[in-house]
């Protein structure tokens, strides 16, 4: 199987996808080979077209949200066969230094991602190690398996922030994590759970998902709206999904004395807030940052997923061929109706979902 060629989509240099006749990856003796059934577009992809991010690496195959099915498995493999529908934490560390052995891995100097730093799944094979991947219940179709990684990212920042039961969550940003967020927000018990945006249709899907307040930034002041619905307060909790400066100096407005900001959006690498460090102490706030889903993130999405504690069918707007991958990374960013939208390198035409 390896010694064949495959289709993958390559950022050769910034603003320029080549779709490329290349080898099948070979395995080595720990690594599975997966033939990928789909893979979700993510704002990180776009940066990366867009020369903003993983630049050093190119030319790069992008692509971290994905699944499918295994076709071989290197000889020192356990646990896993041909055959098996299987998605692959993307989040990898050397194990052995100072970060890695105290759990932080996400924080380890040789950290690399896969499809951001290491080639990825807009391709129709990807191989990764074996114990990275993770078994998809037959429940979870390939679309959904894909969405275990967005999933993972979201409950890692949940983790991350300690939300209490009963207390209040204001999400910033209504993109495809900014929604997940108040899902598993609410599985955690947070009451009220309040989402600040700007995009009327993506506002309905968050509505239809049971978000309890909706918060239109071009209809009402988001600072005092979110005080309204806490009392005079502000949030007990807030959550900056968008990745702007002024949005987060909007967090640390908007939380409470005594709360908790996660930062979780990702900015410029330049970027800089102002933070006043009389009000931050005198208020006692706190803040975390949390930028992947890793370990034990990954099974718990797949559980959620699973026994349809997150739904994601709302939050899927299209499915398109490998050849149409630049077109479609350009047209999520323009059209601000799309959420998720899969690239399935089976696919001949685009399909609506």
């Amino acid at each position: 199987m390896s010694k064949g060629k495959m289709r993958a989509a390559f950022v050769v240099e910034p603003y320029r996808i080549e779709i490329r006749e290349v080898d099948i990856p070979q395995i080595g003796p720990q690594e599975v080979l997966i033939r990928v059934k789909s893979c979700g577009i993510c704002g990180t992809d776009y940066s990366i077209y867009i020369g903003k991010y993983s630049r050093d690496f190119l030319p790069l195959i992008p692509g971290h949200e994905f699944s499918g099915e295994i076709v071989e498995v290197g000889e020192n493999v356990v646990g896993l066969k041909k055959g098996d529908r299987v998605t692959a934490d993307i989040n990898m560390g050397c194990g052995i230094c100072f970060y890695c052995t105290r759990g932080q891995k996400l924080t380890c100097p040789e950290f690399r991602q896969l499809g951001i730093h290491i080639d990825g799944a807009f391709a129709e094979f990807v191989k990764a190690p074996f114990t990275q991947v993770h078994k998809l219940p037959e429940n979870v179709d390939f679309d959904t398996g894909a969405f275990v990684e967005p999933v993972s990212c979201a409950i890692h920042a949940a983790k991350a922030m300690q939300v209490s039961l009963g207390s209040s969550v204001a999400v910033i940003g209504d993109g495809t994590l900014g929604i997940l967020h108040t899902q598993i927000a609410k599985l955690r018990g947070a009451a009220p759970v309040i989402l600040i945006g700007k995009h009327p249709e993506r506002m309905k899907k968050a509505e239809l998902l049971g978000v309890d307040y909706l918060v239109d930034i071009n209809k009402v002041d988001p600072l005092e709206e979110v005080k309204r619905l806490t009392e005079g307060r502000g949030a007990d909790f807030v959550i900056e999904s968008v990745g702007t400066s002024r949005t987060y100096e909007l967090a640390l407005e908007m939380v409470r004395p005594g709360g908790r900001v996660a930062a979780f959006g990702i900015t410029e690498v330049e970027a800089t807030i102002a933070v006043k460090p009389f009000d931050f102490v005198l208020g006692e706030l706190s803040m975390v940052g949390s930028c992947a889903g890793v370990g034990n993130d990954w099974p718990d999405a797949i559980k959620l997923l699973e026994y349809n504690r997150v739904n994601p069918r709302p939050l899927f707007s299209l499915k398109v061929p490998l050849e149409e991958l630049e077109k479609a990374l350009v047209e999520v960013k323009e059209n601000r109706d799309l959420l998720k939208v899969f690239v399935v390198p089976e696919l001949s035409e685009r399909v609506v979902l």
